[in-house]
């Protein structure tokens, strides 16, 4: 129903997650974070609450398949770009 979406998004732009725009007599709403930006952060928060980060990570890309690995490679080399001294002769490595 209309009232129980407005309700739903009214909680999600008091809670932060949507931000809205008057538009006449109505709100537009939009998203205030992409997906990929919230799976992001609920991992670094889940990472930062270890009492051991390191186990946590090891196990973390224990669960991960093959191409889950390769994108994390990937997403490393973007991270660290060309300037980080090393990445080349690991790259050559690979």
């Amino acid at each position: 129903a209309y009232t129980t979406v407005m309700t739903v998004l009214d909680n999600l732009h008091q809670k932060g997650w949507v931000r809205r725009e008057a538009e006449g007599r109505a709100y537009r709403y939009e998203a205030v974070s992409t997906r990929a930006a919230y799976a992001a952060a609920l991992m670094n928060e889940a990472w930062s609450h270890s009492d051991n980060p390191a186990a946590a990570l090891v196990a973390f890309f224990g669960m991960m398949s093959p191409e889950q690995r390769d994108a994390l490679s990937d997403a490393m080399r973007i991270v660290q770009g060309p300037e980080n001294p090393g990445s080349a002769e690991r790259e050559a490595e690979r």
